[in-house]
């Protein structure tokens, strides 16, 4: 069902094919807004906002809603941003979508600091308006699949309003040397899903490993899964995030 591709570079990453996708916007830029739930007619109760990776866009994730699973009772939008299109380093200055530059190789090396930090105010901000809109904090999560699940962790950690959730797949955390100074006390005791892919070719398992172990030192409730895959997600990820979405959100 879901198909992936490589394109210019083995950094970009994760695609599913448009195909499948429900649009409900028709603006390439307006992020997709769906709802789970026996009635999509009835008011959210829960949000999870889910970033994309380089070089795809906000339809990526769109067909995993359906395999999650979720309970009727649940009511849960699911916004699917798009991440600006810019030029890459990495990729030969490519212009592509992507949350923030990649300089090098090694991803972990020589953060694109600036790129990162807009990306993840902009997150802030979706995260505010949501709260604006009457969503409580408690009942958002943060999403994303690699470099989108970079900036989900970063936000995640410095966002002043106790989240419902962070979900970091097949990431690692930028700037993480920050972390300590940055990092507000609203999300201290916030559930974290980590998952990667012991075969990834593209972020290395021991980048999530070492973010595992960082988050872990520090305190974090962190669950940690991995999976015979690659830089992808397998059916059995999916259901283990369905699980563990309905476990939190039925929680709070």
């Amino acid at each position: 069902m879901y198909a992936y591709r490589m394109v210019k570079s083995r950094l970009l990453q994760y695609s599913v094919s448009t195909e499948t996708c429900i649009k409900r916007f028709m603006s390439e830029d307006t992020p997709i807004i769906l709802q789970s739930g026996a009635d999509d007619s009835m008011p959210a109760d829960a949000v999870v906002i889910w970033l994309h990776g380089l070089g795809a866009d906000g339809n990526d994730f769109v067909p995993i809603v359906s395999e999650l699973k979720l309970p009727d009772s649940l009511n849960i939008r699911f916004i699917f941003p798009h991440a600006p299109i810019r030029p890459i380093t990495i990729n030969q200055g490519y212009r592509m979508r992507g949350w923030y530059d990649i300089i090098s190789l090694d991803i972990a090396d020589r953060d694109d600091e600036t790129g990162i930090i807009e990306s993840s105010n902009s997150l802030m901000r979706l995260c505010d308006q949501q709260i604006a809109q009457g969503i409580a904090a408690e009942h958002i999560v943060l999403a994303g699949f690699s470099q989108g699940g970079a900036i989900a962790l970063h936000a995640g950690l410095r966002y002043v309003n106790k989240l419902g959730g962070i979900m970091a797949l097949s990431t690692y955390l930028p700037m993480p040397q920050q972390l300590a100074q940055q990092a507000t006390d609203a999300n201290r005791n916030t559930p974290i899903f980590m998952a990667h892919g012991v075969h990834d070719e593209v972020v290395a398992l021991q980048f999530g490993m070492q973010t595992r172990t960082l988050l872990q030192q520090r305190g974090y409730p962190l669950q940690w899964h991995d999976y015979a895959m690659g830089h992808s997600v397998c059916m059995e990820e999916i259901s283990d995030i369905g699980a563990w979405l309905a476990h939190i959100l039925h929680e709070g």
